[in-house]
């Protein structure tokens, strides 16, 4: 077998490794996520298993990377998709350790036995897992404008994230024993905005992987109100799945 086709055996099977990696952590999210809103306990040993076979998973990808660069002194391209995948396993393994974060509130629920549908929670974690799902994606196929879609994507996670704080706010002025539960699942609100950051991070690394150009910092920033990113996801005209200025605070 040649060196260029072991070389490519050794990409193949890194592109298998981070799709595997990107999978759990999505499973992760889900788990956790459905874990306190349903009040599921056996779903918190689930995400905290999910979560160290992520960590192990970052090691094994590493050490594959570090024998590619070691072994075969990549260059170009080839170089800047293996530094890459050094950078997107880093990410993954933080959102695996979110989800571990979100699963851990569990307790503090069931203890203060406070509303288990607050606000959109389900509809951040749904947004967030797909962006995971689709950053990974981007990279597996060497799409860089799919990368960069992700950049307005998390527009409408910050948006809700900061909905959902305020709403939160509301609710532990309006009934203080609620601010216990109300702090714990602004930290919840918080771990999904910040998995939607990693995302973002995976999609930014993509295109420069693809491009060997740098994003420009400003195709970062926000161009639109929330109302109009939030209000977008519905469709024109039409009824959206969601509202975002309706929370499920009714059990106060």
């Amino acid at each position: 077998m040649t060196s260029r086709i072991v070389f490519q055996t050794e990409m193949e099977k890194l592109n298998e490794d981070v799709s595997l990696m990107a999978r759990l952590a999505a499973e992760a999210i889900e788990k956790a996520v459905r874990c306190i809103m349903k009040g599921e306990p056996a779903l918190k040993l689930e995400v905290e298993r999910l979560d160290k076979e992520i960590y192990r998973l970052e090691h094994v990808i590493e050490k594959r990377c570090l024998d590619v660069i070691a072994l075969h002194t990549p260059v170009a391209g080839d170089l800047r998709t293996v530094s890459t995948c050094l950078r997107i396993i880093t990410d993954l393994n933080r959102i695996g350790r979110y989800a571990d974060d979100i699963v851990e509130v569990y307790d503090i629920l069931v203890s203060e036995n406070g509303p288990r549908r607050p606000m959109n929670i389900p509809h951040m974690a749904g947004l967030v897992v797909e962006m995971v799902t689709d950053a990974t994606n981007s990279f597996i196929n060497r799409d860089a404008e799919a990368a960069r879609e992700l950049f307005e994507r998390d527009d409408a996670v910050d948006c809700l994230y900061d909905t959902n704080f305020r709403a939160m706010l509301t609710y532990m002025f309006e009934d203080p024993r609620q601010i216990t539960i109300g702090t714990h699942y602004i930290l919840v609100a918080r771990y999904l905005e910040r998995i939607a950051d990693h995302a973002c991070n995976i999609g930014d690394r993509v295109v420069y992987m693809v491009t060997g150009d740098r994003l420009n910092p400003q195709e970062r920033k926000k161009t639109k109100t929330c109302a109009q990113v939030l209000g977008a996801e519905g469709g024109e005209g039409g009824p959206r799945s969601w509202d975002y200025t309706t929370h499920d605070l009714a059990d106060k």
